[in-house]
């Protein structure tokens, strides 16, 4: 039917407004890594970002199971993963050998692992007197514990979120006067759920991200640390650490608990995260955490990251060469993840690094 034309000239100013509206009108803005879209192959494509893998397998793995393993083998797998590529690791805990006997070669295992040029090698220090010793040792980075939920804290380390937060303080303040360069991560757990208190609020955990940057803390992470995390629960926290902090949230912790921990890493990415913690074999949980199981496997996160396009500089074929090593070191002992069992994909390299893989 006709339309008046006076009809018609209403309509189109009408949607010429709202357009001009839309233009105007601001919009959320959101660190969006790239996304990759060429027609052409991904394995013919160039990286187009970059992410760092931190391996805590020798720490958050090896605290977690039975078996003591050497120190020669210790020092063999750090050797591996550096030749493989992995410049980031957590190669123990300052913690009594009463408490932790897996770990109780931390010093030396720290002084083999700074004798490796370009290797940031971190421990994890639950307190003061632990500080003192990665102090000694020349750490790079000492990782502090948190937990945001109080019973955990009070189950894992006999205090409170906030006290805590001012032993990172006291810590500071020794690494100050110690004229050392150690960088000082808090690392929040139990951050989207807790086996023994349930629910964690998020304003609980953002309260804490902040107070420990307060504190003296150089940066922060966030944990998964009974595998509760889901993609949207992980985006919608993350976004809004990153808006209260911004680049000083610079790691981010999956457990694999609920089969979740890759869509967890990838939901934490497209926030803007870099940094993921993994363990070789898929090995790791809390003592104090009941049913947290493995963390995010190392060997399967390098093979997503490199598959979407996103530099690692790490070698697949030589971690799972090492895997193979490892669960020599560990028979008994149950190993996760989905590579090994699989096999890298036809089109994933060369028939020669196919045959080593999976030899």
């Amino acid at each position: 039917c006709d339309v008046p034309f006076g009809n018609v000239m209403a309509s189109e100013m009408y949607f010429l407004i709202l357009s001009g509206i839309f233009r105007i009108w601001p919009r959320p803005t959101r660190k969006r890594h790239p996304v990759h879209t060429s027609p052409i192959p991904s394995d013919l494509q160039p990286p187009v970002a970059r992410a760092i893998v931190r391996e805590v397998g020798l720490r958050d793995g090896l605290q977690s199971i039975a078996t003591v393993v050497s120190t020669a083998h210790k020092i063999d797998w750090i050797n591996a993963a550096y030749a493989a590529g992995q410049r980031e690791i957590e190669v123990g805990s300052f913690v009594p050998a009463r408490l932790l006997p897996q770990l109780a070669d931390t010093a030396e295992v720290l002084a083999h692992a700074k004798t490796l040029p370009g290797l940031v090698a971190s421990v994890l220090v639950p307190n003061i007197k632990g500080a003192e010793r990665a102090l000694e040792q020349g750490a790079d980075l000492m990782i502090v514990p948190l937990s945001a939920s109080h019973a955990h804290s009070l189950a894992n380390l006999r205090k409170t979120p906030d006290e805590v937060v001012a032993e990172v303080a006291r810590i500071r303040a020794l690494r100050d006067s110690s004229g050392r360069r150690t960088l000082i991560e808090g690392g929040v757990g139990t951050a989207f759920g807790c086996t023994l208190q349930g629910e964690v609020a998020e304003s609980e955990v953002l309260r804490l991200m902040q107070a420990l940057l307060d504190a003296g803390a150089d940066r922060v992470s966030l944990a998964d640390t009974v595998g509760y995390a889901d993609p949207a629960s992980v985006a919608r926290l993350f976004e809004k650490a990153r808006a209260l902090v911004g680049d000083r949230l610079a790691c981010a912790h999956f457990h694999d608990t609920r089969g979740m921990g890759l869509a967890n890493v990838y939901a934490a990415w497209q926030t803007g995260i870099t940094r993921f913690d993994a363990c070789l074999a898929g090995i790791g949980g809390c003592p104090h955490a009941p049913g947290a199981s493995g963390n995010v496997t190392t060997e399967d996160l390098v093979f997503m990251l490199e598959r979407m396009r996103i530099a690692t500089g790490i070698d697949v074929t030589a971690l799972l060469a090492l895997r193979q090593r490892v669960a020599g070191w560990l028979a008994g002992e149950t190993l996760h993840g989905t590579l090994w069992q699989a096999g890298l994909p036809q089109n994933a390299a060369p028939a020669a690094l196919r045959e080593a893989a999976t030899a």
